[in-house]
């Protein structure tokens, strides 16, 4: 199946708030970005459809979701509801697609699933949810995309899923979702000591998850090791029917919610070792919080997926775009985030902790 990128226009002009981190677009930088490499023709874009309630009830509560559709209806929420569910809050504020735009993302990664039954590669760049709870809000996310869309996954008759996720931050809600689930595997590499505090090393979530928590300035020398050395023998250990791979913007080094240091090479290199291992592959966004960084990473995910080559400088439609994002923090991009998609390497000595973990967690699950 030629590779497919699911978009929509809900996300283009959309805002959590104008100071909240998801005040800046990135879905429509992305799609913007790809048009104008020539990288998104008709045939390989859908619109995601937007999960009814029904949908998205195998994994969320009828009482959350119900929560969920009406704040959007009335614009807001009482204390009892935002302390119950988390919506209204500083990270799941209420705003006016708080249902439709998450609902959206969800349709795409349901959609992503029915694309790639008999094989495939699918990018739903707006999912990549993995903090939602079944009942409540967290962490920016009002529900679960991976969940869904993996639940989709072994209800299509799959056996065996697996999830990787290249995220700042543990996806808590994805394992929560697959807890003792002997069909889907985690495999989670996040910063240690970093919101919302789960994923030690130890924490295996009754055998289904792999956490490893990585220390400050993680870099591309360090993932390489990670991927090589733990990702790709826990995947192909569990001999996967899919493969969905969370590639969360977050772990680059200019985003603000975190303090790891990788290159955008790393999530592409991810992709390229990946695809192989599975007959299907689902990719998805999900953390990313600097304008520049995420643009060219998501867009450099797609050309990956694509089989698109990335050129060295930017031609002058693409450019303009990225010259004309704007953040509301103070600052302004390194000149090469405006003329090319490609970061410059960003390697260095491995770490002994780092090697010491993948060698803990090797034994574990591989024996």
């Amino acid at each position: 199946m030629t590779p497919i990128f699911i978009g929509s226009r809900i996300y283009r002009g959309s805002s959590y708030g104008r100071l909240h981190p998801l005040s800046i677009e990135r879905v429509p930088t992305v799609m913007d970005l790809c048009k104008a490499m020539g990288w998104l023709p008709e045939a390989q874009y859908r619109t995601s459809p937007r999960a009814k309630p029904s949908a998205l009830r195998s994994f969320h509560t009828e009482e959350y979701l119900a929560a969920l559709v009406r704040a959007e209806t009335q614009g807001e929420v009482s204390d009892q509801v935002a302390q119950r569910h988390g919506l209204g809050t500083l990270s799941n504020p209420v705003f006016p697609e708080m249902f439709r735009r998450p609902a959206t993302a969800a349709g795409g990664g349901l959609l992503a699933a029915e694309l790639v039954a008999r094989g495939g590669v699918v990018y739903n760049p707006g999912g990549g949810t993995h903090h939602g709870f079944a009942d409540r809000a967290a962490g920016f996310c009002y529900l679960n995309e991976p969940v869904l869309t993996i639940q989709r996954l072994l209800a299509m008759g799959l056996e065996r899923v697996a999830y990787v996720d290249i995220d700042a931050h543990h996806c808590d809600g994805v394992e929560a979702g697959f807890a003792g689930s002997e069909n889907v595997r985690m495999i989670s590499v996040h910063e240690e000591q970093r919101w919302p505090f789960t994923g030690a090393l130890k924490e295996d979530a009754g055998g289904a998850a792999v956490n490893l928590p990585v220390p400050r300035g993680f870099h591309d020398d360090d993932f390489a090791l990670v991927l090589n050395e733990l990702i790709l023998p826990a995947v192909q250990d569990f001999a996967p029917d899919a493969i969905f791979l969370q590639c969360g913007a977050d772990a680059l080094a200019e985003d603000p919610l975190s303090r790891l240091a990788l290159s955008n090479n790393a999530h592409r290199s991810a992709i390229r070792a990946l695809r192989d291992l599975a007959p299907r592959l689902i990719v998805s966004g999900g953390g990313g919080y600097n304008p520049w960084s995420v643009g060219r990473c998501w867009s450099g995910v797609w050309a990956e997926i694509a089989g698109f080559d990335i050129p060295d400088h930017l031609p002058d439609a693409a450019g303009a775009l990225l010259r004309g994002l704007h953040w509301h923090r103070k600052g302004q991009p390194a000149p090469d985030m405006l003329t090319t998609l490609k970061d410059k390497p960003r390697g260095g000595p491995i770490r002994d902790e780092v090697r010491d973990r993948v060698a803990q967690l090797r034994a574990r699950v591989l024996g």
